[in-house]
């Protein structure tokens, strides 16, 4: 029999196929047509994964969550109502497949990624942009306080001024990049220019240097 816990363990388990037909191969007791009707008629959420994960974790204060979206390649399906036309980094172009946002865990041992949180990025039905996946999904874990972790890592597609505003109220560190044509500031008297056309630091770039984005009320130090 198929059980929820069952394909979720294959989910985390399975570094690449996850298909009916691969999980139906490898449990002998278990059809390919018992996998489609259980799939078919259950519903899985983030919060049953993130309850099977939690004690999984190596986690820490020097653990750090990752933040980053995924495409699960669906071209040849038509009748999936989630699945639309969208750009993959695996495949570095337009493909149609089912968007996730997702927050995963990490000691920063080698190999050690847990997803903990998921959202389905579906605009035409709930409106909601990944940057509204990414607020809520922080909100929830800061106001659940389960994790030791305090340090978010993500690209610039996350690096809005709301993000990271909201990151830096809760107290957390968080790693970034950030577009060439983002307005930086390096002194007052300078005012704001695009980061590509920023000098180097006297000490160069390993350094660091300490600058203020626009709209954004805080120091961040810049590599």
């Amino acid at each position: 029999m198929l059980t929820q816990a069952k394909y979720i363990d294959f989910l985390l388990r399975t570094p690449r196929n996850y298909t009916g037909t691969h999980l139906a191969a490898h449990l002998p007791e278990v059809s390919h047509d018992q996998v489609n009707r259980f799939l078919r008629d259950s519903a899985f959420s983030a919060a049953q994964l993130r309850e099977l994960v939690l004690p999984l974790l190596a986690d820490s204060p020097e653990a750090f969550l990752l933040v980053d979206d995924s495409v699960q390649d669906k071209r040849y399906s038509r009748f999936i109502e989630v699945a639309k036309r969208q750009y993959s980094g695996t495949v570095h172009g337009m493909v149609t497949g089912i968007g996730l946002v997702n927050l995963v865990h990490s000691s920063g041992e080698a190999g050690d990624f847990l997803p903990l949180d998921f959202r389905v990025y579906a605009p035409e039905q709930d409106q909601l942009t990944k940057n509204d996946h990414f607020q809520a999904m922080f909100r929830q874990l800061v106001a659940e306080g389960v994790v030791q972790a305090r340090t978010l890592l993500f690209d610039c597609w996350y690096a809005g001024s709301t993000n990271l505003k909201l990151i830096h109220r809760a107290g957390w560190t968080f790693f970034t990049t950030l577009k060439s044509n983002r307005l930086v500031s390096v002194r007052k008297e300078t005012g704001y220019q695009a980061l590509d056309a920023l000098e180097p630091p006297p000490g160069g770039w390993s350094a660091g240097a300490e600058v203020r984005l626009q709209e954004v009320p805080f120091a961040v130090r810049l590599f």
